[in-house]
C-alpha cells in the first residue's frame, strides 16, 4: 500500500512499504516536527490512501 501525506512538516512524502490497512499516526522525519497525520480517501483502483495532516508538535531537543 502507499501512503501519500498531505500538507505539514511532511507533506509531500509518500509511505510505501506499510501492509495492510493503515490507521494512521504520529510521524516525523530527520529534522522535521512531529505530526499526526490520518488517512482520508482510498483510491480503489490503485490502492493508494492519502493522509492530511491534523497537529503538529514541536520536535524534541
Amino acid at each position: 500500500m502507499i501512503v501519500r501525506l498531505v500538507g505539514g512538516p511532511l507533506g509531500g512524502r509518500e509511505l510505501s512499504t506499510t501492509p495492510g490497512a493503515w490507521a494512521g499516526g504520529w510521524l516525523t522525519a530527520g529534522d522535521a516536527d512531529w505530526g499526526l497525520y490520518v488517512p482520508v480517501h482510498r483510491v480503489p483502483v490503485t490502492g493508494v490512501v492519502l493522509a492530511e495532516i491534523r497537529a503538529t508538535a514541536p520536535r524534541r531537543r
